[in-house]
């Protein structure tokens, strides 16, 4: 049982760096402001925030890293679907069900990690 939970950790570890690093990048692109960065990483504590973004920890939180999966997932997505505007899409007011007229960023915000993968299920759906 030892054996596992270390290659877990481990796991954990090697792509802390590259995942935070390519959230922030996303989160760069979409605009996104240091409160709704926090909401989609499932973050209550801003010192946290900052040190996550300065790389200073070993390993994040498995929900963490599903969390950015589900981001990078949607970032792809919409870079397929939309190439010119996959960027701006995410403030942009939507008219599908799942959005109730309001931008996906609203939804993607919710501090919920089950609205995450709903948004990334729906450009999923969308390309196909």
């Amino acid at each position: 049982m030892q054996a596992a939970t270390t290659a877990k950790q481990i796991d954990r570890k090697d792509l802390t760096g590259p995942a935070l690093r390519t959230f922030f990048r996303i989160a760069d692109a979409w605009g996104l402001k240091e409160q709704e960065q926090m909401r989609i990483l499932g973050l209550d504590s801003r010192s946290t925030f900052q040190s996550w973004k300065r790389g200073a920890v070993a390993a994040i939180p498995k929900d963490a890293l599903e969390r950015i999966s589900y981001v990078m997932g949607i970032y792809k997505g919409l870079q397929i679907l939309l190439p010119k505007t996959a960027n701006e899409w995410v403030r942009k007011p939507n008219k599908a069900s799942i959005f109730g007229g309001r931008p996906a960023v609203d939804r993607m915000t919710s501090g919920n990690v089950a609205d995450l993968y709903v948004v990334r299920q729906y450009i999923d759906a969308q390309r196909g």
